[in-house]
């Protein structure tokens, strides 16, 4: 995913925003220091000293009130989404505020469960008892880009309280202006409902900001955002030993077979590739077809893709928006340019259009697309669909796993067996089999993230949650035993009682268990 939210910083100490979509001004942020980093972090550090104690049903009830928040002014926040990021109204409601609601609901219900105190065996000390206790690890910081400006903003924020943690939060600058209303209004609903509001704090700037958080005294850092900025954070938080989730981003393969609902499939690669613009880390960049229905697909991909309507939500409805900011629609316009350059065939799109009122790409479809090409390698991060033709499963798959990202991945067959073994064998951290592959983001029981470079860590899920915890292994007495055990002095037969012991309890068939049996009974060493 693209992000610069580390990049260079610039000589400013204001960022100032306008929207995308009419380049109309915004207003502007006032840039943080590396000082006011960590004041922003010792203010957070405080708040979480009484947040930590708070019981889960307290927790659940501020979750509630942010819930309630989302519900009664997502006209709002859909209104400020579009002037933040040009995206369209439909888009900040189905992309950002439907997921935000959803995750406060599965953590509502189901994230006490996840960690209460979970009692494991306790193996062979029977008269002991194990349990594994998730405690908060602290002050939580999230770096996040400006694709989904609300949505980024919230996801973390709601593990983090849930689990006990405060967090700190470092917006792209490109949506400083929205970002600062977002965070705003979060504290607010936290200090009605009657606790500090610095539980949530917010740092806005560059590169200079980003970095400062990274390496403050934070105590975990989830990161979403390119692959080369990820190695920053991951440079900066060695310097405390951080621990950090990576989401970088991924090259998805959506994989078309001949036996595949052709409907079915062409309108779930309309969604991957057109939602939010293809501004998506989950967008389906590569659109693998076999042979059989390659023309019949792209035929009705162009069918689909040629009417849609592109402009800015407040002329009216419209299908496709803007692209949030002109460096990445510079990075688009390069890579189509590019692909074409290599040999790639444009059936509708390829340019920028409203140059004079906005950052516009066109809805793109690039067809006679192939693995050697720069644009199957590098995210796009735009609405390009890249069609490329695949002769059977072996194939699909070798071509699919053939990039260094591993994100989501979507596979279409009529074949449910089928589907499930290629499925298997796709290097990602998600699949989804007869849909586009975001709709996994939606199961919030799922956890999301990828593997090689679209990161580690997940968020999301039973283990997002735990990964802002500390899991402490504990081992207390299961009845009231006062009796020592001795090691020391070591006494002569103990090497032969202890060896007999392994030999009794590990040793393979009968004859080897005896001879334990006969060294753990025996005085002799």
């Amino acid at each position: 995913m693209t992000t610069s939210a580390l990049h260079k910083s610039k000589p400013a100490d204001q960022i100032h925003c306008v929207d995308p979509a009419t380049r109309e001004p915004l207003g502007s942020v006032r840039v943080d220091s590396p000082a006011d980093v960590d004041a922003a972090v010792v203010r957070a550090k405080v708040a979480q000293q009484a947040w930590k104690k708070t019981s889960f049903a307290e927790r659940r009830r501020v979750l509630k009130a942010l819930l309630s928040y989302c519900v009664e002014h997502k006209d709002e926040i859909c209104a400020e989404v579009q002037r933040g990021s040009g995206k369209t109204r439909e888009n900040a409601l189905l992309g950002e505020i439907w997921p935000a609601c959803e995750k406060l609901r599965w953590m509502i219900s189901q994230g006490e469960k996840h960690l209460k105190p979970e009692k494991v065996s306790s193996g062979l000390l029977a008269h002991k008892r194990a349990r594994l206790e998730y405690h908060p690890l602290g002050v939580v910081a999230a770096i996040i880009p400006w694709n989904y400006p609300f949505q980024n903003i919230i996801n973390p924020v709601i593990p983090a309280l849930m689990s006990g943690n405060a967090i700190v939060i470092k917006p792209s600058e490109w949506v400083a202006w929205s970002s600062a209303q977002f965070i705003l209004a979060l504290r607010k609903v936290i200090e009605d409902a009657g606790h500090d509001p610095n539980l949530i704090q917010a740092v806005q700037g560059f590169g200079e900001t980003g970095a400062a958080l990274a390496r403050s005294a934070v105590d975990t850092i989830l990161f979403i955002g390119s692959v080369g900025n990820g190695r920053r954070v991951v440079e900066a938080s060695a310097e405390r030993i951080t621990p950090v989730v990576m989401e970088l981003g991924g090259k998805d393969a959506f994989i078309v077979c001949e036996d595949a609902d052709i409907e079915q499939a062409a309108h779930a690669a309309m969604s991957g590739c057109f939602i939010n613009c293809g501004q998506n880390c989950v967008a389906s960049e590569r659109i693998l077809v076999y042979d059989g229905v390659y023309d019949a697909f792209a035929a009705r991909a162009l069918e689909l893709t040629s009417p849609l309507r592109q402009g800015s939500s407040r002329d009216g409805v419209v299908d496709v928006g803007a692209i949030a900011t002109p460096l990445q629609l510079d990075v688009i316009e390069k890579a189509v340019a590019g692909a074409v350059a290599q040999g790639a065939r444009v059936l509708t799109g390829g340019k920028r259009i409203h140059s004079d009122k906005g950052n516009f790409f066109e809805p793109t479809i690039l067809a006679d697309v192939t693995p050697e090409m720069d644009i199957t390698r590098d995210e796009v991060f735009g609405p390009v669909m890249l069609l490329m033709r695949v002769k059977d499963d072996a194939e699909a798959i070798r071509v699919a796993n053939g990039v260094s990202y591993g994100l989501s991945s979507s596979v279409f067959s009529n074949d449910r067996d089928r589907a499930r073994k290629i499925a298997s064998e796709l290097e990602a951290g998600m699949t989804a089999i007869n849909d586009f592959g975001g709709v996994t983001y939606m199961v919030q029981g799922l956890t999301f993230g990828g593997v090689k470079a679209s990161g580690y860590g997940r968020m999301n899920g039973r283990e997002g949650l735990r990964s802002m915890c500390n899991i402490k292994s504990v081992v207390d007495d299961r009845f009231p035993m006062n009796r020592p055990n001795r090691l020391f002095p070591v006494a002569d037969a103990d090497y032969g009682r202890f060896s007999g012991v392994i030999e009794l309890l590990y040793g393979r068939g009968l004859s080897k268990k005896w001879r334990g049996l006969t060294k753990l009974l025996s005085r002799k060493s």
